[in-house]
């Protein structure tokens, strides 16, 4: 069991900016970001992913204020903001909206919320694609469950997390991020079928090896676009199977053999977005008995054509990411390693040998730099608990 490691000067600066700003009465909580070990573009299309909550997330306060008022205060931005509780649209601020846009939805659900302050920070980079805006909106709806004592279970959070990001946001990502930093458990990874949201959690022993995750520090604006684009393909796809196969719902439901049948009807894109979907469902399924049984060397194996096909068929890498994916795949004490979260930058995770890591991480540092002159940050991550409660502090 891993003992939960806060960071105490970044929670000491949440409660004292609370106190500044607002009270002295208040809730605190931890909302962790995510790794996803395998099953990348696959949520959205009510396939498997193998997420895990990790040590790095949101550390909020919170209480009710008893005005017609959100309050609201990023530390990370050092931004202060102030709604009414009848705001309906989005603001052009966009870290309020993951939080607008979760007591916008408990609103319209008919539950009774109301005026509430916020003072939150965080420890997840921003764009390292570990989710801190999943984070942030279940930081936001736990808060207010807690705080309105609505009775709501984890994965209704994650959903109405997932809502706030599809309308609020205008990101139309799958249920992932948020079920994963909802529901994390220490020590664990958790297969996910998105679909039924039936889930397992699987022990992740890594042996001799750990998690290194290597953030490009590069995010090309095509992300967010192109990340629609995609689901809008995948969905094409899914229009042009029922057209001789009625019973596939999502690409899920397909396999190579009825895309192989169809393929005249496809554009070269289309087809190859649709082949790589079903490809990474089935790595999910090898990953969970590769991970049960011990099998690093298959799980990394994995890892690695799941990232070449993440590139070359779904085309939302970069070179950077594909540059520290060759520099892994040509190292020895590296058995695995791809591109993780919606693309075109952000993290690569690696499975990394601990008694080399720190060369691992100087020789990727060094020749990462003198590629793209770009300083390359790597992050060590344990799996953790989600979205929690840590302190008993009256919060009314």
């Amino acid at each position: 069991m891993i003992e939960m490691h806060y960071s105490k000067k970044l929670s000491e600066e949440v409660r004292q900016k609370f106190k500044e700003h607002y009270a002295e009465d208040f809730g605190l909580l931890f909302s962790p970001g995510r790794v996803n070990v395998i099953g990348e573009h696959t949520d959205y299309n009510s396939g498997f992913v193998m997420p895990g909550a990790i040590d790095k997330g949101i550390y909020c306060a919170f209480a009710k204020n008893n005005l017609n008022s959100i309050r609201m205060y990023s530390l990370d931005f050092e931004q202060e903001l102030i709604l009414s509780t009848d705001q309906t649209e989005p603001v052009d601020i966009q870290w309020a909206n993951y939080i607008l846009g979760v007591f916008a939805i408990l609103r319209d659900k008919k539950l009774e919320v109301s005026g509430f302050d916020m003072v939150f920070g965080g420890d997840i980079p921003i764009g390292s694609g570990l989710s801190s805006s999943a984070a942030l909106e279940n930081a936001a709806g736990f808060a207010l469950n807690q705080l309105f004592d609505l009775q709501l279970d984890s994965i209704t959070l994650a959903k109405v997390g997932q809502q706030a990001e599809h309308e609020y946001a205008g990101v139309r990502c799958g249920i992932m991020d948020q079920f994963a930093s909802a529901l994390g458990k220490e020590d664990h990874v958790l297969q996910l079928d998105c679909q039924s949201l039936e889930f397992e959690y699987i022990p992740a022993d890594f042996g001799e090896y750990q998690i290194v995750l290597f953030n490009s520090k590069v995010k090309h604006s095509l992300a967010e676009s192109e990340y629609n684009a995609r689901r809008a393909t995948c969905e094409e796809g899914v229009r042009l199977l029922q057209k001789s196969f009625p019973e596939v719902k999502s690409l899920r439901d397909a396999s190579l053999e009825i895309l192989e049948k169809q393929r005249q009807e496809f554009s070269l894109e289309t087809f190859n977005c649709c082949s790589y979907i079903i490809e990474e469902n089935e790595r999910v399924r090898k990953a969970n008995k590769a991970l049960k049984k011990g099998q690093l060397q298959k799980l990394g194996s994995l890892l690695f054509a799941s990232h070449w096909g993440l590139s070359e068929k779904y085309h939302v890498s970069c070179d950077e990411l594909d540059f520290l994916v060759d520099l892994a795949t040509e190292h020895p004490a590296i058995i695995g390693a791809r591109m993780m979260g919606g693309g075109f930058g952000g993290c690569t995770i690696n499975v990394v040998k601990k008694a080399t890591k720190e060369n691992i991480i100087d020789e990727f540092q060094k020749a990462y730099h003198a590629k793209f002159q770009i300083e390359l940050e790597s992050y060590e991550v344990r799996l953790s608990k989600g979205t929690h409660l840590i302190n008993s502090q009256n919060y009314e």
